[in-house]
């Protein structure tokens, strides 16, 4: 009787749980050291409005890295090299979509450093709808955006941005 409620307890636990999600996160660097931040639009995503570094879920069979070069296309219609992994991090958060649906989510976030390929090879970038700005920003520049929560968390932890 005792092992069949332990089993009923963690089926519930299980079905409670946010959906998992696996998102790459490339920090992107230009030739000046210059990184790339995007704005949300102020009705969608994790952190709507704010400032942030782009990026997105890898999909069913995708490998890592072929998961960043995707995201920067699709995100961005630049094309980045020199992939280095940083390190992971975990977070639940509430996401907005496009439709005024909320979903909350167990997001795993694995961090890259790249570079963006010259200029001559890919342009400035091209916003998809998923943001509605984006800048390079310098270390010292940093500070003068509202940059989300889990941004300046990645920032601080790389020594992009120090108190």
């Amino acid at each position: 009787m005792a092992g069949e409620h332990a089993s009923a307890s963690r089926t519930a636990l299980a079905t409670d749980a946010p959906r998992r999600r696996v998102i790459v996160v490339p920090i992107i660097h230009d030739a000046d050291g210059a990184v790339l931040i995007c704005r949300m639009p102020k009705n969608r995503g994790v952190f709507p409005g704010q400032w942030g570094l782009p990026g997105g879920g890898l999909e069913p069979g995708e490998r890592i890295d072929d998961a960043v070069h995707r995201e920067t296309e699709e995100e961005l219609g630049l094309r980045v090299r020199d992939l280095r992994p940083l390190f992971f991090k975990d977070a639940v958060r509430l996401k907005t979509y496009a439709d005024g649906s909320t979903e909350m989510l167990h997001m795993v976030f694995l961090i890259y450093s790249c570079d963006v390929e010259p200029l001559e090879v890919a342009p400035e970038p091209r916003l998809n709808e998923e943001f509605d700005a984006f800048a390079w920003a310098s270390r010292e520049a940093l500070r003068d955006f509202e940059l989300n929560a889990a941004t300046v968390e990645t920032f601080r932890s790389v020594g992009l941005l120090v108190d």
